[in-house]
């Protein structure tokens, strides 16, 4: 599986950019789907995901009421909304796809509950 993520850019702090992600495998090949990111000199970390067979989704607090993620479980395909944008936002933005056979430890939070990334998308965000 292949993840494809786009929508990446620069924009000013307040501003708002969508981010896509489609996978190459497009029917019901997943059980959740997130987005993580890395700012330079620090560690990735979660963004958000969605749980395809509970329909819950999942925040990081630094985010919570200014991204919202959504997806089609049936295209395997995911996307963020980040609206009143932060400089502290700038970092190379992940998409991520738990698959569907994946046995590992299930935490929404957690890099190794997903088994396929993305080559992730640059958001800059200015002051």
């Amino acid at each position: 599986v292949q993840l494809q993520a786009s929508g990446g850019g620069l924009v000013q702090a307040g501003g708002s950019l969508r981010l896509s992600c489609a996978a190459s495998v497009r029917t019901f090949s997943s059980s959740a789907m997130a987005w993580f990111r890395q700012a330079p000199g620090r560690e990735r970390e979660f963004v958000a995901a969605i749980s395809w067979s509970s329909g819950s989704s999942y925040y990081a607090d630094s985010v919570k009421g200014r991204f919202t993620i959504s997806g089609d479980n049936a295209k395997n395909t995911v996307s963020l909304q980040m609206n009143s944008l932060k400089p502290e936002d700038t970092a190379v933005y992940y998409c991520a796809e738990r698959g569907r056979n994946y046995r590992g430890s299930w935490l929404p939070t957690l890099y190794t509950s997903y088994d396929y990334w993305g080559q992730g998308t640059q958001v800059t965000v200015s002051s």
